[in-house]
């Protein structure tokens, strides 16, 4: 079976789907990986063949505009960054669209794969990462500006999507449905989601399924995949580690060169606790000039080896970071900035195993205060463990590659779908 997995975004959302490859080609299935060029050393080193979508200087432009980081423009400046290459997205998975042994797989942002889907019969699987993309009318994701009771969180999020996403993705959209002869679209949100197969990648005690979602959704676990996973610490994260109590850890993001302030809170804050901290950031230059000797700073160490080590982890939100400090059983400080943060935030609060501070108020002082109470916590301790031990078996890419197989499988044979051995 040819599988073609693509994605659009940071290293948040390529190393889920390339853990996922690398197991569905282990299981003998041939791959293609295509996303930006600045992930082709990694993916070609596992021996995966590779497509780019656009070019280094497209990723590094995309991270350098501030509108990433902003919870209204932040959606407009990702489609921005998308147009450039959705037709050849287009193009490579129409070339591949009509054979029965193919299936592709992409996020919610693979439009080009959707079209191709929808005018040529593509058999797509779309994977959210994250519960914060799928709305739901009973139990809506926290979603900045959507607020109040669920019917008027119903009704703000139908006018954000209408006059915000509708509005940024459709006209474009739209007018390359007219030239491939597909009628109009609205709600893009539904429509993303591929009525052949929606994997997501999380698991039901984070985000109980909902009997509004897509009736095609198939649920596993967090993916808990990094290139480093299965490396030892580089030996000056294990000195520094040695050389006195847990340190914490903090970081905005691995692509967010925007984190000065919240680098000068970080280190103002481990003064006023009196605790070793670990900065980490791939942008040096955003961090104060010089650190005290209880501070360190390094530009990636795998979180599921340095986590189990470590007091606390403050950090941004991202679906990745918070799944990895829920498996590392680590206490944490949820700073959102955007896109799916709010909503992973809030479900870190509802579990008790941390507490969110939005960016307005994230200063040294009210971090110093919600670190202290996390730290003593033993209500906070005992639920981050009971979170970790669920995740103990590190099953998600496992997970997710038999349900991939499964609706290969069931494709291939529809008999045996409905009357399972």
């Amino acid at each position: 079976m040819k599988i073609i997995c693509t994605t659009f975004g940071s290293a948040g959302d390529v190393y889920p789907l390339l853990g996922l490859a690398i197991e569905l080609r282990r299981r003998g299935h041939d791959l293609l990986f295509a996303t930006n060029q600045h992930f082709a050393p990694l993916i070609r080193g596992y021996g995966l063949e590779f497509t780019p979508l656009g070019t280094e200087a497209d990723f590094q432009n995309c991270l350098q505009n501030p509108d990433l980081w902003n919870p209204q423009r932040g959606f407009r400046h990702i489609f921005d960054c998308l147009r450039p290459i959705l037709r050849q997205q287009y193009d490579l998975h129409a070339a591949y669209a009509q054979s029965s042994d193919t299936v592709a797989i992409s996020n919610c942002f693979g439009f080009g794969a959707r079209l191709a889907q929808e005018k040529l019969g593509l058999k797509l699987i779309t994977l959210h990462l994250q519960p914060g993309v799928i709305w739901s009318d009973l139990q809506p994701p926290t979603l900045p500006g959507v607020v109040g009771p669920r019917w008027l969180k119903s009704l703000l999020y139908r006018l954000g999507e209408k006059l915000v996403l509708d509005a940024v993705a459709c006209p474009y959209l739209n007018h390359w449905r007219a030239e491939l002869g597909l009628p109009p679209i609205r709600r893009i949100t539904q429509w993303w989601n591929s009525p052949y197969g929606v994997l997501c990648m999380f698991p039901d005690w984070f985000a109980p399924p909902q009997i509004d979602w897509p009736a095609n959704l198939m649920q596993t676990d967090f993916p808990l995949w990094n290139p480093a996973a299965n490396e030892p610490l580089a030996d000056d994260v294990t000195a520094f580690l040695k050389r006195g109590e847990r340190p914490i850890v903090f970081t905005p993001g691995s692509a967010n060169v925007y984190g000065k302030q919240f680098f000068e809170t970080a280190v103002e804050a481990c003064s006023r606790l009196g605790r070793r901290g670990i900065l980490l950031t791939e942008f040096p230059e955003q961090l104060p000039a010089t650190l005290p000797e209880s501070i360190t700073h390094f530009k990636y160490v795998a979180m599921d080896r340095l986590l189990p080590q470590t007091a606390a982890f403050v950090h941004h939100g991202g679906v990745g970071s918070t799944s990895q400090a829920m498996h590392c059983g680590t206490p944490q400080v949820v700073m959102p900035l955007a896109h799916d943060q709010f909503d992973n935030a809030a479900r870190v609060i509802r579990l008790g195993i941390g507490q969110s501070i939005s960016v307005r108020k994230f200063n040294a002082p009210r971090l110093t205060h919600t670190l202290q109470h996390l730290l003593s916590s033993e209500s906070v301790s005992a639920n981050c463990q009971f979170v970790a031990k669920r995740l103990t078996a590190k099953n998600g890419i496992r997970r997710s590659a038999d349900v991939v197989e499964r609706k290969i499988a069931a494709q291939r044979n529809p008999y045996a779908a409905h009357h399972p051995a």
